[in-house]
């Protein structure tokens, strides 16, 4: 009930996240439920509908970061005053976060039942020959037990998901700053500047990707065995299943490289003898590095896949491409970059403080605007070529 109430007293821009956190629920809802219909249609052929199932759990997984994403954002997650005399703790602001999220999943879960159902031609309405025959199972009853289970599968997974990230957790002591040399004119009194740390995984993605993209050239160099374990157009057809390792392997190394990429990123635009525009802009991206760097990340791994994935289709016959592919996509990619979109907004929130200080010292507002310009031309200057680079490796074994 408070979760209710405090969706009907939010602002706008809150209820429009969470409404994409809704869509994004449909939308994997909706793919969830083709592949009980395509499963109903086709007893026993269970092998294609474990890999539509399989295929089911990259939107689950794009839907679950944006609604956790959306959460952290969310103002009724953080501790205000007054909230720990009324009994909401950490422990239940985290309970309240999970249940919120619930509730949007399930809104999208049920939109996505009705359309699924009108388009197989139910609810009085004509079913569509084609799609409604060969993609829904048209004119196959549905189980019950499995619509159900499917349709709670995508509310209780983003619940989970949200309250593992704002579980409360023990603050530990923060290390000291490490001081930059210090150089001539750092300060009137001589003090060293101080840097924020790096992350600590950009090694580990960059270790990662190299062995994801050498597993899958040394995959796809041998002969199809034909277990055609998640089909793919091109030479992914029957081939082994380390090439699709390989991929894994190397999106997850971007992800793991994401933060550490942004620091770096940070560190060239602080490099030589900045000026306050620089400083500025380099400072943000390595004290922010940690909070939208793993979204970053995800969002170069799936541009990445993205790419290779339509160089593939252009190399092949289109066949395998249909609409619940399109749904498919366009539900992982609009999560991911509203995700990053959120990790941004969640950082202009944090920075709320250092900003008002800044404007109370004479910046004038044109410097913060062109700060966070060349914060964003810096990451696509650095993160585009990279993301290229690494699609153009991932498709060499299986367009030659």
């Amino acid at each position: 009930m408070l979760a209710l109430r405090l969706a009907r007293g939010t602002r706008p821009l809150v209820l429009v996240r969470r409404a994409a956190v809704a869509a994004a629920a449909g939308g994997t809802g909706f793919l969830l439920l083709a592949t009980l219909g395509h499963a109903t249609a086709h007893p026993t052929d269970s092998g294609q509908a474990a890999v539509r199932l399989l295929w089911c759990l990259a939107p689950l997984a794009a839907t679950a970061q944006l609604a956790v994403a959306v959460a952290r954002t969310d103002p009724a997650a953080r501790l205000q005053r007054g909230m720990a005399a009324a009994g909401l703790g950490p422990f239940r602001l985290t309970l309240l976060a999970a249940v919120s999220t619930a509730l949007s999943g399930v809104l999208g879960a049920v939109a996505a039942l009705l359309v699924f159902l009108r388009l197989r031609g139910g609810l009085g309405a004509a079913p569509w020959p084609k799609l409604a025959t060969e993609l829904l199972g048209a004119g196959h009853p549905l189980p019950v037990a499995g619509t159900v289970l499917l349709l709670s599968l995508v509310p209780l997974v983003l619940a989970g998901a949200t309250a593992l990230a704002l579980r409360p957790r023990e603050v530990a002591p923060a290390p000291p700053p490490t001081p930059a040399p210090t150089e001539a004119g750092d300060g009137a009194d001589g003090a060293p500047r101080t840097a924020p740390a790096a992350p600590s995984g950009l090694p580990w993605g960059i270790a990662l990707t190299a062995v994801g993209l050498t597993v899958e050239t040394y995959a796809g160099r041998g002969t199809a065995v034909g277990s055609g374990l998640l089909p793919l157009p091109g030479r992914l057809v029957g081939s082994p299943p380390g090439v699709l390792a390989g991929w894994a392997l190397s999106a997850v190394g971007l992800v793991l490289a994401g933060p550490g990429l942004v620091h770096l990123c940070g560190r060239l635009l602080c490099a030589g003898r900045p000026g306050a525009l620089r400083l500025l802009a380099g400072r943000v991206l390595q004290e922010e590095a940690r909070r939208i760097g793993r979204p970053v990340g995800v969002l170069c791994a799936v541009v990445s896949g993205g790419y290779a994935a339509v160089k593939v289709f252009r190399a092949a016959p289109l066949e395998t491409f249909g609409p619940l592919t399109a749904v498919g996509a366009a539900v992982v990619l609009g999560c991911v970059l509203a995700s990053a979109l959120a990790a941004g907004l969640e950082s202009r929130a944090a920075r709320a403080e250092a900003t008002a200080a800044l404007r109370r010292l004479g910046a004038p507002a044109a410097l913060l605007r062109r700060a966070a310009t060349l914060r964003a031309a810096t990451l696509l200057l650095v993160l585009a070529p990279l993301t290229w680079g690494v699609a153009e490796l991932a498709t060499v074994p299986l367009v030659r």
